[in-house]
C-alpha cells in the first residue's frame, strides 16, 4: 500500500557527497534561496493574497526561471522529463503560458533539491510530487519498509526541528494522518523549518507566491503544530504530518 519508491538506478552516479548529510546545511541552503528570491514573506491567508500579472510571477523573471530550473535539473532523477523544466519551460525548451503553471509546479522540486544539496545522497525520495515522501516517511514510522532518511511524526506528538518537513494536504477534504500512506497520489505541500522559537515557527517553501517565500507558523509551548487531539493552531493550512529528517549531523 502506498506509493512506490523512486528508481534508484536513475541516480546512478550520484553527485559527489563532499561531507555528511547535514541539518545545518539543509537550513543554509534554504535560506539561501530565500535570499535569491528577495528574502520574501507573506502571512496573509492564501484566499487572500491578490493574484501576480503574469509579468510580474518571480519564477518567470530573468535569473529566477533558471534557478527554478535548477531545482528541476538538481533535485529530480535525470531520467525524468521534469528534469529538463525550469520556472517557465517545458522539458522541449518551450515557453508555457503562466495560466498553464500548476502542470509544472516546482514546491517538491525545491524541497528535493535542497535535500539532494545538502548530501542526502540515496536516502532521500527524491520526488516532483510531495505525496511521494510523506508516504514513504510514513511506510518508515510503520516499519513497512526501510533506508530511507524521512520518518512521518502526528503533528500534535512532535515538535519539528530546523531541516524538517512540515506538510498539509490540497486535498478538497484536508487528510488526516490516519490517511497515510495512501493509495493514490494527492496535491500537498511541504516547507522546511528554519527555525521552531515558541510560539512561532518559521518555515520556507518553494513555489509560495511564485517565489521561495518565508512564512511564520504558531505553535503550542513545547513547539508542535497542534495540541493532542486538536486542530492545528494555523488556521491558514490544514498541517497533517510532520517529517522527520533522519540527518547525519
Amino acid at each position: 500500500m502506498g506509493c512506490e519508491a523512486p528508481d534508484l538506478q536513475a541516480l546512478d552516479p550520484l553527485p559527489p557527497a563532499y561531507q555528511s548529510f547535514s541539518r545545518t546545511e539543509a537550513v543554509a541552503i534554504a535560506l539561501r534561496e530565500w535570499r535569491a528570491f528577495g528574502q520574501l514573506v507573506n502571512d496573509e491567508p492564501p484566499a487572500m493574497r491578490p493574484a501576480r500579472a503574469p509579468d510580474d510571477k518571480p519564477e518567470r523573471q530573468a535569473g529566477l526561471w533558471e534557478r527554478v530550473g535548477d531545482y528541476w535539473r538538481l533535485g529530480q532523477n535525470p531520467d525524468r522529463p521534469e528534469a529538463m523544466w525550469t520556472g517557465k519551460h517545458d522539458e522541449a525548451g518551450r515557453e508555457f503560458p503562466a495560466s498553464k503553471e500548476d502542470r509544472f509546479a516546482w514546491s517538491a522540486a525545491f524541497v528535493s533539491y535542497v535535500m539532494r544539496s545538502a548530501d542526502a545522497g540515496a536516502r532521500f525520495p527524491y520526488a516532483s510530487s510531495h505525496h511521494v515522501y510523506i508516504n514513504i516517511a510514513r511506510q518508515m514510522s510503520l516499519g513497512t519498509t526501510t533506508g530511507w532518511a524521512v520518518m512521518a511524526e502526528r503533528v500534535d506528538a512532535y515538535a519539528p526541528k530546523p531541516g524538517d518537513l512540515v506538510c498539509f494536504s490540497r486535498t478538497r477534504r484536508p487528510l488526516h494522518f490516519e490517511n497515510l500512506p495512501t493509495r493514490h497520489a494527492f496535491p500537498a505541500h511541504c516547507d522546511i523549518v528554519i527555525r521552531n522559537d515558541p510560539p512561532t515557527m518559521t518555515v520556507v517553501g518553494g513555489n509560495v507566491d511564485d517565489a521561495v517565500t518565508e512564512k511564520h507558523v504558531p505553535v503550542t509551548e513545547d513547539g508542535k503544530l497542534s495540541e493532542a487531539g486538536a486542530a492545528p493552531l494555523d488556521a491558514r493550512y490544514p498541517w497533517f504530518v510532520a517529517l522527520r529528517v533522519d540527518y547525519e549531523r
